[in-house]
């Protein structure tokens, strides 16, 4: 069998999987994020949580700010569309494919600025839209699946929300 193509059972297993993401998977992740995308240091990110359910992303105000004191949209934007990137990446390691994904098309509603250090929280993909995004990409080499992101600051307010349509192509 094609090394690029998944069986349907082995879709459907990793989905019913209820076990949580081993710390192995976390330092995979950082390690991505410093080798491939050298933004994401000078932005100071880093990985708060990972787990079967979430994954969030905290940013510090300080190496972000704008010229008004607030968080820079763009920084923002930058966090929340690596946020989505990283919860498809944890998809297809979990799933034991290799693929290269990027972001198709996105859109993000700032509600509040940014007074404090922020945090992108994504809630995984529930197993219909992980069983499609799989299923198309064992089939054709290519698969697409949206991810929302909620960006707030450390009171709990919504700074912004982003949804984003992630490509992987094998």
């Amino acid at each position: 069998m094609d090394g690029r193509i998944l069986s349907s059972l082995h879709i459907l297993s990793i989905m019913e999987s209820s076990v949580p993401t081993p710390a192995p998977y976390a330092t995979r992740l950082t390690g991505v994020w410093a080798e491939q995308m050298p933004r994401t240091r000078a932005m100071g990110v880093t990985l708060a949580v990972l787990d079967e359910v979430q994954l969030e992303i905290r940013m510090p105000m300080g190496p972000n700010l704008n010229h008004t004191g607030t968080v820079f949209g763009g920084s923002v934007s930058a966090l929340a569309t690596l946020a989505g990137w990283s919860a498809v990446w944890l998809l297809l390691v979990e799933a034991g494919v290799e693929a290269h994904t990027v972001i198709q098309d996105s859109s993000i509603r700032y509600t509040n600025p940014g007074l404090t250090d922020v945090v992108a929280r994504v809630i995984r993909p529930g197993p219909i839209e992980v069983e499609r995004f799989l299923t198309m990409l064992a089939r054709r080499g290519r698969g697409r699946i949206g991810v929302a992101v909620t960006v707030s600051d450390e009171a709990g307010q919504v700074v912004a929300a982003f949804e984003g349509r992630y490509v992987a192509h094998t």
